[in-house]
Order: C-alpha cells, then structure tokens, then sequence
C-alpha cells in the first residue's frame, strides 16, 4: 500500500503530513520511529495526520518522533497551513489537537495558532517550569550558543522528576531585543531547531521574571524567528497566547507500507 505524505516545516521544526481523510492510516510507534529516522527513513521531527472532524474544520493527530503524542505549537501552524492547501480551510480555522480546540488564522506569509491559557508559572530556583500544551523547563543562560543543549537538556530531562514523563528542555539569552532559545525535545530525544510550545513557555517565563506587561515578545530559534503575542493577566496567569511564524511546504512523495514494516 503506497501512503502519499507531504513534508512541512516550520523554522526548522519539521513535520511528515499526511491526509488521513482520504487515506486510511493507523501507524504503529515503531512505524512512526521508521519514518522520522533521518537516516533510513523519511526523516522529520514527527508526524501529523489531519482528518475532518465532525464540528471543526479538521482534527490534528500529531506524533512525536518516538511515537508519543503530544500538542505541538509549530506542527499545528504547519497544519493549518497543510489543510489550507488541501483546500479544507481558507484564512481562519478552528481545529482539535491533543490538548482541545484551538484557533487558527493566516497573517500575510505567517500562520498562527491560539495557545491554550497559562494560569500556572512554577519557579525552580532561577529556573521555570510551565505548560503550554506540552511541558517545557526553562533555564536562562549568559550565552546559549556555547552550550551543549543535547548533554545539558538530557541531563534535566532525565532528571528524578522529569524522568517517566519527561519534559522538553529549554535554554535562554537575551541578544539584541530577541530572546534567543535552543531546545531539547523530548519524544525526538535531541536539539532540534523550533519549538513552538517551547518559545510559548519562553515568552511567559520572560514577562514573569522581568515583571514587564508587553503584548509582544520576539523569539529567535535555529530555524529562525517567532513571535508570540499574549496577554498578562497576573504574574501567573496569560490569555489570548498567540504563536505566530511561517509555514512552508517543503516536498511530496509516497512509501509503502510494506516496506515500512519489514
């Protein structure tokens, strides 16, 4: 059975899409870990299938490298823009990912998802810990770029309390009016270049240390910028969490399932 697939990616993030409403698939983890593995496989930091769904404009399955699920800021931006291609969508969508409804809207080049509420900012020493869909440490450093993000983050993720469930970890410097953010993901197990729900939880951690009450904050990734505009409702607590960066169809090609299984 051969499986069309498109390749999306979001400043680097990038994704394997497939169009589960007019191709039946059911894959196993292993099948997931096959098709993201850079070397013998497709290669990409996870899979998103998009179906219809009954009161929404589409539903978003997404997987992380590994197999897990788990909500993904950028894969939900390269979503939109996949189902706007498929023609299922036009500048603004309502869509279901893992952790409920979320909206959607196209800004001229960008796309951008509507980030479920923050109400809760953990403090770990100088350190943070917050949920934006997905659970995200944060460590400020003097200078990001000199840092062994695989041997660092792996070493939080690992952790006696990260552990089991893991977390993504996230390193932070501010540079020239950006703050510019490395991330280890857990579920790809490595560095990877973007991070929506990472730079999600950057911005609240920002305002929450900094004690300042701006709309937007500018984040620069591997893969490039991002920005995210919210609301500060408290210290702890954030509404109308918008992520905002580009979305861009790489490539299509198909596989076999047949092969994928041996």
């Amino acid at each position: 059975m051969e499986i069309q697939f498109f390749k999306y990616q979001g400043t680097g993030n990038d994704f394997i899409m497939i169009d589960g409403e007019s191709q039946s698939v059911n894959f196993t983890d292993r099948q997931i870990q096959s098709l993201c593995n850079r070397r013998f496989g497709i290669g990409a930091d996870g899979v998103i299938i998009l179906r219809k769904h009954q009161d929404l404009d589409f539903d978003m399955d997404y997987f992380n490298a590994d197999g897990t699920k788990s909500f993904c800021g950028n894969g939900s931006r390269c979503a939109q823009a996949f189902a706007l291609f498929l023609g299922w969508i036009s500048n603004e969508s309502a869509f279901m990912a893992i952790d409920g409804i979320h909206q959607g809207k196209r800004i001229e080049e960008n796309f951008a998802t509507l980030m479920g509420d923050v109400r809760k900012v953990e403090k770990i020493g100088m350190d943070y810990f917050i949920q934006t869909g997905s659970p995200h440490y944060i460590k400020y450093v003097k200078d990001v770029d000199s840092l062994n993000v695989v041997e660092e983050g792996r070493l939080i993720r690992n952790s006696e309390r990260y552990k089991e469930e893991g977390t993504n970890v996230n390193f932070v410097s501010e540079e020239n009016g950006y703050l510019k953010v490395r991330t280890y993901e857990r579920g790809v197990e490595d560095e990877t270049y973007s991070c929506g729900t990472g730079v999600t939880a950057v911005a609240i951690s920002y305002l929450n240390k900094s004690e300042k009450n701006i709309k937007e904050v500018k984040l620069l990734t591997k893969g490039g910028e991002l920005i995210i505009n919210l609301n500060k409702v408290s210290k702890e607590s954030f509404n109308n969490i918008w992520l905002v960066g580009p979305a861009e169809q790489v490539y299509k090609g198909s596989f076999s399932l047949t092969l994928l299984n041996n």
